[in-house]
């Protein structure tokens, strides 16, 4: 990784509104180049080589250009956490105005899970509903839950293994989103996804970055949803960019989950069930992280850096 890069380094501490992933405050690293802005942030448990292909992100959003775009909003899912009490999930809800979409986190408790879909039901009647699993479901567990669960748009990574997939695919007619079967694959180009999934979801910092993701979706030949890996506003953005860089998207995209964090470094307001690509300039102040914290993330950033060499 370029010095100069290196030495623009910040490292800002997000609290959250909610707990998601287990997450209460979002740790990100942002560098600064050419093009702009760049977001570093890996969840914490990441290893380097999990990490690599984050970084490699980051550094292409702040010293290439970016790809043409075909719009300059793109429409948004609310992404819903696994919350049980009624008067959160509403606040939640809230949070994501005139959004026609939500995506709602499941997978541990099939009964919470289905009264956590009918309180948004009842919140926003006339919204889609999309489940996403994680791959925490067996292939018996997935055909019950999607019993009990109603109409949804479709079932994102429900079991862990493409051969889980595959078999719940006989099964059941919902469609199935692909995620974390793509994105933490040793090599994603190298999978064989032939009947184990009907979309794709794309994540630009996990992926690699814009140009790699959009491989990735020529590779496998499949209709793709774009969403967002919990960044800041900068990481959102570029996923954002993503997005709007895909002639055809036909799903309102995961990138609204600013909404869940109780501060960010810019403001990307949802407008009518959209977000519009902005020029990004954040706002530091006062979200720095302890001088420990940014030599952790600034070793985390030098070893990651060794492996994209």
């Amino acid at each position: 990784m370029d010095q100069m890069l290196l030495e623009t380094l910040r490292v800002v501490a997000l609290p959250m509104k909610t707990k998601f992933r287990g997450v209460t405050v979002r740790e990100v690293a942002l560098i600064q180049g050419e093009y702009g802005w760049g977001e570093f942030s890996p969840f914490l448990e990441y290893d380097d080589a999990e990490s690599a292909p984050w970084l490699a992100c980051a550094i292409e959003a702040a010293t290439q250009p970016k790809p043409q775009i075909f719009r300059t909003e793109v429409a948004v899912n609310g992404t819903i956490p696994a919350l049980n009490d009624k008067e959160e999930l509403e606040r939640v809800v809230n949070s994501f105005p005139d959004v026609s979409t939500f995506k709602v986190k499941v997978g541990t408790n099939a009964q919470e899970d289905v009264a956590r879909i009918n309180t948004i039901r009842s919140l926003r009647p006339h919204a889609k509903i999309r489940i996403d699993a994680n791959g925490l479901l067996s292939v018996e567990q997935a055909v019950s839950l999607l019993q009990l669960v109603g109409d949804i748009e479709y079932i994102e990574q429900p079991c862990a293994t493409i051969q889980e997939l595959r078999e719940l695919k006989k099964r059941i007619d919902v469609k199935i989103v692909g995620d974390e079967v793509l994105r933490k694959a040793k090599d994603p180009f190298a999978i064989d996804l032939t009947g184990a999934v009907d979309y794709l979801m794309l994540k630009v910092q996990p992926l690699g970055g814009i140009k790699r993701a959009h491989q990735l979706a020529q590779h496998h030949k499949l209709p793709v949803v774009v969403s967002s890996a919990l960044e800041s506003a900068v990481g959102i953005n570029y996923g954002l960019i993503l997005a709007a860089s895909f002639e055809d998207m036909n799903f309102d995209c995961g990138l609204g989950t600013g909404s869940l964090l109780a501060k960010n470094v810019a403001q990307l307001p949802i407008v009518d069930g959209k977000i519009q690509i902005s020029d990004v300039v954040p706002n530091l102040d006062g979200l720095d992280v302890s001088a420990d914290r940014f030599e952790w993330w600034k070793n985390r950033i030098m070893r990651t850096a060794e492996l994209l060499k």
